[in-house]
């Protein structure tokens, strides 16, 4: 898998073609627009858009589907690969100034959609892999962070006030994702926060044990591998380090934020892996040879999940697994603020949590939709009201959308030590 992955890395940064790939018939398999410059300039909507109905048409082996809407009317592409129990979901630049990690889903793509290579076959029989190519098109077509509205979507994850969000949520709760590994990019701050490639794990404490746990390792022993075995720098996410003692000295990422797309995935009991690609041109680099660097790394980084889907596959399904069945068994606390390296404050940690939440009638009725794309369930009062019982798979979430010390919460509930 690796030395497939180095060899399509390689023929696609010198122009060259692609080892081991049948083509359909005669017809080669399409190039991004971002191939065709050599990193000169990004591959346009209109480019990927014809780019994946190419690949969709071409290959038997992959589908690629509408699965939304933007605010202006783009479409929200799901592209599907292998048939396995695995299920790994790629979510390519949320933010759409960010545009490295799409390049790198776009080609991962089609390279697996048309490998003769016995070890990418033999992944996808094990494995589903899916891909949002790109998850914030009005802000790729505009190069913003933001969408249409101006909005986050990595900001977005508990809210759904998004259509980019509410994607995201269905494809959660419909398809059940094992990993859910994130691209991104970021603007270092030397000498302090200057590496190639950024990553990291979900931090929130409601995740369970053995899903962190799990997440870090791909963080730390695969991604971190996978990239620094090619020459490249790696380090922590959100942690500036001194460069002279190698101690850190700032956290500056949002560690805790349950709305964080790598802390739902963890809420939502799978491994939730960020992966951020350094901007700016290393020493001789102009800015195509950066671009390649940067598609380059996110590469690197794609493989290192793969690698450990391959290797730890056992592990991760159990992790996974156990998460979803043991959440309505839960009785632990709750925390409404903290991560796994920043001890909350003891006031918002609920040591006895209730038995659920009750909302109005009104208020169901405001956030139902919301409640549903989490798939949170609940049930009808005597009083015209409803109850959210805390004992259901989504019970990690359900705190965080229902109580009022949550930071970002949807509507306040009343807690309710009786589910009657």
């Amino acid at each position: 898998m690796r030395r497939l992955c180095r060899l399509l890395l390689l023929a696609a940064l010198i122009g060259a073609p692609a080892p081991a790939v049948a083509a359909a018939d005669t017809e080669a398999p399409p190039r991004t627009g971002f191939e065709e410059s050599n990193g000169a300039r990004w591959t346009t909507m209109e480019e990927e858009h014809a780019f994946l109905a190419a690949v969709d048409r071409a290959s038997r082996r992959v589908t690629v589907e509408q699965v939304g809407s933007t605010v202006q009317g783009r479409p929200l592409h799901l592209a599907r690969l292998g048939s396995g129990h695995t299920v790994v979901l790629f979510i390519c630049s949320q933010h759409g100034n960010e545009p490295a990690g799409r390049e790198a889903c776009l080609t991962t793509i089609r390279d697996f959609a048309f490998t003769n290579d016995a070890a990418v076959q033999r992944l996808l029989r094990t494995t589903t892999l899916l891909f949002v190519p790109t998850a914030n098109p009005d802000g790729r077509a505009a190069n913003t962070r933001g969408n249409a509205d101006g909005v986050d979507v990595n900001r977005d994850h508990v809210a759904l006030a998004t259509p980019e969000g509410r994607v995201v949520a269905r494809l959660f709760r419909d398809l059940r994702p094992d990993v859910v590994h994130d691209l991104h990019e970021f603007g270092p701050t030397p000498p302090f926060y200057d590496k190639d490639v950024l990553w990291l794990w979900p931090r929130n404490l409601n995740v369970t044990q053995r899903v962190h746990d799990e997440a870090e390792t791909l963080s730390r022993d695969f991604v971190r591998t996978a990239v620094e075995a090619e020459g490249l720098t790696s380090g922590v996410y959100g942690i500036w380090v001194d460069p002279e003692t190698g101690e850190p000295i700032r956290q500056v990422a949002g560690d805790e934020q349950e709305r964080i797309l790598r802390n739902t995935t963890g809420l939502k009991h799978a491994l939730g892996l960020l992966v951020e690609t350094n901007v700016d041109p290393n020493p001789g680099e102009d800015e195509p040879a950066a671009a390649r660097r940067r598609v380059h790394s996110h590469l690197l980084a794609l493989d290192g999940t793969l690698r450990m889907v391959t290797e730890r596959r056992v592990q991760v399904e159990l992790a996974t697994t156990l998460s979803r069945l043991t959440a309505p068994l839960n009785r632990g606390p709750i925390y409404f603020l903290g991560a796994d390296n920043m001890p909350p404050d003891p006031s918002r940690v609920e040591p006895n949590p209730p038995c659920g939440y009750r909302l109005t009638g009104e208020q169901f009725t405001q956030v139902q939709e919301t409640l549903a794309l989490h798939g949170v369930h609940s049930f009808r009062t005597r009083d015209g009201g409803r109850l959210v019982p805390l004992a259901q798979t989504a019970r990690p979430m359900i705190p965080l959308l229902l109580d009022p010390r949550a930071e970002f919460e949807i509507t306040q509930g009343v807690a309710s030590p009786r589910c009657q």
